[in-house]
């Protein structure tokens, strides 16, 4: 593989392939622009999430198939009165007007009218200001068709001026979330080019560095955009937070590798007169490294294939996708580029053949030299900090509760948050127990059933629904004393899952139970993220540790390297989660953004190690260990400093994102890159290189 990147390499860094280099990666873009559509053509609104064979979803499969009325998109009406008092008769003319507009797509409507008036009690709040009606949805209708039906309910209850409609639910929430990220999306564009370019002319001070590598990132998202399309179109769900993160994925990687190689180029320039020796030698040194740095990215992203969990294989093609257009890019595009320009491209400061290539003046020669002299020291203050940061881990709570998680002003969250304060908790989203009998079922059993499961802890309600007409199969509806999405009623259902054999053998039963519904849903949504996390965290741990070994043909430096990155993940995310309550008062995170952390802070604080350790092996055959840590910190610092920055903001700009789980990714991803660059990269991996590398195992030439 080495022998490949290379000639690569060295072809490309010629004047003929520099120029063969950039006209293929043009004939490529102008070729898909006219062959492939846009990935955002394939969007869906959400991925299923859960397996088809997890025990809720099996549960609402039964429960569709014994009940057919209960297929469907559900949606909450939730009226308020800005009077005192909500009036029924208001209520019924509004609910049948929409009955008689025959809105397309609406399944099951609520008359109110033909219900006897202590029917219609339950549907006001104990005040009588509001009041919430159930509204089915067909199935088949997409998110738009859903929105157009709600905007016909919306306006047939504006003719109430003193009445507002808020539209909740399922329905409700998918709705909106598609508007917030529609909206999203390009602030998001145009956030990442923004903040990556004022930071690179900030930081180098020169348009032309600030320019090259976002034009390359702009080949590359071009070229990665048509290519999900065309994967779209043969089949692959496209989520929105997918895309979403595969943008700042993109920029960041090309940006960081963009750097690298110029930084080198620049180095070179100082030795050799003509500018293609000057990126061939480059490119000898760091192509490598690159290339082996976008490789643990790659691969960390495709041992997401082995999750259950939708959303997290959902990435697995989309961000594998990217980091292979990246890697090729990374040895082809990109020193093309910078190539193509020069020396120009670092005007005002342009190097000159002589001038010192590493100023051991600089920040990063007096950090270097003070690692060298007391890496002890430096271990114990590095170590501390980390371990003070990761201590926070204990203190992290989670919340199962997704419309928690979007802005407050959303419509749907709205009016999520008037059912929570004026109906009961756990109203919102009964579960639904399914009762599959060998034989008829006496009504003596139902209620022993029905009373067996109302003394369960926390369970508020439970009522029978209905029974098939064989008597073989009854539904109830159980309610908890508190949220349904809470963690006490998480945890009650999972115990009530996990006795529930028991308790049919006790009354008798032949049959099995089953559990449907919104807090079912998050029994099996713990269970696999659970489980996600064990598999993942192992299997890209071990991968990216082997690929390590073959880097650098060492056991010692991949473990140093993995334990340092491993260590700093759990500070990153106890520190960032501390300063989160801090600054944003966010109490308590969605049990994905461990994961979504892990894949990250993994994969691309990883780069920074191989940056470090590849000069310190390229070092170290002229120098003794000591000299090589040095001359390695000394001469990547700035460079991976800038990167790390540069990093850090392009993955805070996800905190403009609508949801709060993006939010939180993406400023612990951010608090973790500055730990690795500033922390791990620059003082610890050097520190453990000092006293354990031996230096008998140099070679002197």
């Amino acid at each position: 593989m080495n022998k490949l990147i290379n000639a690569i390499t060295d072809r490309v860094t010629t004047r003929k392939g520099m120029w063969i280099t950039l006209a293929v990666w043009l004939i490529i873009t102008l070729l898909l622009a006219g062959l492939a559509p846009s990935a955002r053509d394939y969007v869906v609104n959400s991925i299923d999430s859960i397996p088809e064979d997890a025990d809720s979803v099996v549960a609402q499969n039964k429960i569709d198939q014994y009940f057919q009325d209960s297929d469907g998109i559900p949606a909450l009406l939730v009226f308020q009165s800005s009077e005192s008092e909500l009036e029924l008769a208001k209520l019924t003319n509004i609910m049948e007007n929409v009955a008689e507009e025959q809105i397309e797509g609406v399944k099951e409507l609520v008359s109110l009218t033909n219900l006897p008036p202590q029917a219609t009690e339950g549907f006001f709040s104990e005040d009588r200001t509001t009041a919430v009606i159930p509204l089915i949805f067909d199935s088949s209708l997409d998110t738009d068709a859903i929105k157009e039906a709600q905007v016909k309910i919306q306006k047939i209850a504006e003719e109430s001026p003193d009445l507002t409609l808020y539209i909740t639910g399922p329905a409700g929430i998918a709705t909106d979330a598609v508007d917030l990220f529609s909206r999203a999306d390009i602030v998001l564009l145009l956030s990442t080019v923004g903040i990556i370019l004022i930071l690179l002319i900030v930081i180098y001070r020169s348009p032309l560095l600030a320019f090259i590598p976002l034009i390359a990132a702009g080949f590359v998202y071009f070229v990665v955009n048509q290519i999900l399309g065309l994967m779209g179109k043969a089949g692959l769900s496209l989520g929105n937070q997918s895309l979403s993160i595969m943008s700042i994925l993109l920029f960041a990687a090309v940006i960081d590798y963009s750097l690298f190689v110029f930084s080198r180029f620049r180095e070179e320039l100082k030795s050799h007169e003509d500018k293609y020796t000057a990126m061939k030698s480059a490119m000898r040194e760091t192509g490598i490294p690159v290339f082996y740095s976008g490789g643990t990215v790659l691969a960390a992203m495709l041992v997401l294939f082995f999750a259950e969990f939708g959303d997290y294989r959902n990435f697995a093609p989309t961000f594998g996708t990217t980091m292979f257009v990246i890697m090729i890019a990374s040895i082809t595009l990109v020193p093309a580029l910078f190539t193509l320009f020069g020396r120009k491209s670092f005007w005002p400061k342009i190097p000159r053949v002589g001038d010192e290539k590493i100023a051991k003046s600089s920040f990063w020669g007096k950090v270097g030299t003070f690692v060298v002299k007391k890496p002890t020291l430096s271990i114990i203050m590095v170590g501390v900090i980390l371990i003070v940061s990761a201590s926070n881990m204990f203190n992290l709570n989670y919340q199962f509760d997704t419309i928690k998680s979007f802005p407050e002003d959303m419509p749907s969250r709205e009016g999520y948050e008037i059912l929570e304060e004026k109906f009961e908790s756990g109203d919102l989203a009964p579960t639904t127990v399914l009762l599959e009998s060998d034989t008829a079922i006496t009504q003596k059993e139902q209620e022993e059933l029905r009373a067996t499961l109302a003394d369960q802890p926390l369970v508020s309600n439970v009522s029978i629904k209905g029974m098939t007409d064989d008597n073989k199969v009854m539904s109830l509806r159980l309610t908890f004393e508190d949220s349904p999405y809470s963690i006490e009623s998480i945890d009650a259902l999972e115990t009530i899952k996990d006795d529930a054999d028991q308790s049919i053998k006790e009354l008798n039963l032949e049959g099995e139970l089953y559990f449907a519904g919104e807090t079912a849903t998050q029994v099996d949504d713990r269970s696999i993220n659970n489980r996600d996390l064990v598999v993942i965290v192992s299997l890209e741990t071990v991968l990216i540790l082997i690929m390590l070994i073959f880097l650098t043909k060492s056991i010692k430096m991949p473990i140093y390297m993995m334990g340092t990155i491993l260590f700093s993940f759990l500070a990153a995310l106890g520190l960032g989660m501390f300063l989160t309550s801090l600054f944003f008062d966010i109490e308590s995170i969605s049990n994905r953004v461990p994961l979504y952390s892990f894949v990250f802070l993994v994969a691309l604080g990883i780069d920074y190690n191989i940056i470090l350790i590849s000069r310190f092996i390229e070092e170290r055959k002229n120098h003794d260990v000591k000299t090589a840590v040095e001359i390695a910190v000394s001469s990547t610092g700035g460079v991976i400093s800038s990167a790390g920055i540069l990093l850090a903001a392009t993955f805070a700009v996800l905190m403009t994102q609508p949801i709060q789980i993006l939010f939180v990714f993406g400023f612990i991803v951010a608090v973790g890159i500055l730990l690795d660059t500033f922390l791990i990269r620059g003082v610890l991996l050097p520190a453990l290189l000092v006293l354990f590398e031996k230096e008998k195992e140099v070679s002197k030439n």
